[in-house]
């Protein structure tokens, strides 16, 4: 396999580059370095078969030269913030829709056989039915990072049976690991070492959610490939759930401190910000059904991140 891998030097596709070059596979990785880092990639420099190219997947030229001689992508390049205050719409839009749109114009005309579409399960908005399997409708995006994504899964089906190439489009639940930059395991460590009395969480503490580590995050995307369907999906988490105060709880408990909790109360009933999904739960039965299991679960995910996050200082 001759793979590109879009956001390769990020956390999660820094780990699938790891993967895939260990599996014997030709591998570019392609990243414009705006959350992403080389430093990511240091051990794979001088690996045979890998290259770094560093351009900007809303360039035609760039993403043309990174396609050269692919016959799989993974597209992972996206704007991950979730909050609002922290991505404008015009911001999540380009990073996420036109980015994927360009890309998609490259692979039409290239020797691309096969794409895998990290998507995320806030395409789903607020189910009413947990877990939520991907047949669930409709889908009602509360956030513009949700909406953006689910923009980008109708361009990627549509181009797959216009264009005749497969694609594999997977619903990710909260992805965690140490090389993640945001999210509430890295807010709280932060926090922490600043101040170990004393402890904001956003919200009620009783927002729950599934969390899967990155590394069975990247099997799952590789576990995925060759299907027969020309378009499929799939859920990809833990088939459980922790609180953010348990969350809390355990990050506490790995630092060895004991600070008082301060909850801000959030917003629309509990919420740590507009467009926070507050419980959040994936059918992965799917998934499952080609062999994939998750070899952690969501409480033994947040403290090994926990620790191996602490333990880089």
């Amino acid at each position: 396999m001759k793979a590109l891998v879009t956001g390769g030097a990020g956390f999660i596709g820094s780990a699938l580059c790891a993967s895939l070059v260990k599996g014997g596979h030709e591998v570019t990785a392609f990243d414009n370095l705006s959350s992403g880092s080389e430093k990511n990639l240091a051990a794979l420099s001088r690996s045979p078969g890998f290259r770094f190219v560093k351009g900007d997947c809303k360039v035609e030229e760039d993403v043309t030269e990174a396609l050269r001689d692919a016959n799989t992508v993974f597209h992972l390049a996206a704007n991950p913030e979730v909050r609002q205050e922290r991505a404008s719409p015009r911001e999540s839009f380009d990073e996420n829709v036109v980015a994927t749109k360009v890309l998609l114009e490259a692979v039409r005309g290239s020797d691309v056989r096969e794409m895998v579409f990290a998507s995320t399960s806030t395409v789903y908005g607020e189910p009413t039915v947990l877990p939520t399997p991907e047949s669930y409708s409709p889908l009602v995006p509360i956030s513009v990072y949700g909406a953006t994504k689910l923009a980008s899964e109708a361009l990627v089906s549509a181009f797959a049976k216009s264009f005749s190439f497969d694609a594999r489009i997977l619903r990710l639940a909260n992805i965690v690991g140490p090389r993640g930059a945001h999210g509430v395991i890295f807010d709280f460590v932060r926090k922490l070492r600043r101040d170990p009395t004393r402890l904001v969480i956003l919200g009620d503490g009783t927002q729950r959610k599934s969390y899967l580590y990155v590394d069975d995050c990247v099997r799952a995307m590789i576990e995925v490939l060759h299907r027969e369907e020309r378009v499929s999906f799939y859920n990809v988490g833990s088939k459980d759930q922790v609180s953010v105060t348990e969350i809390a709880d355990i990050i506490c408990g790995e630092m060895e401190v004991s600070p008082a909790y301060r909850f801000t109360g959030g917003v629309d009933g509990g919420r740590g910000w507009r467009g926070d999904v507050k419980e959040m739960l994936l059918d992965t039965a799917r998934i499952e059904s080609l062999g994939w299991r998750p070899k952690y679960d969501s409480a033994q995910a947040v403290r090994k991140t926990a620790f191996e996050i602490l333990k880089k200082g």
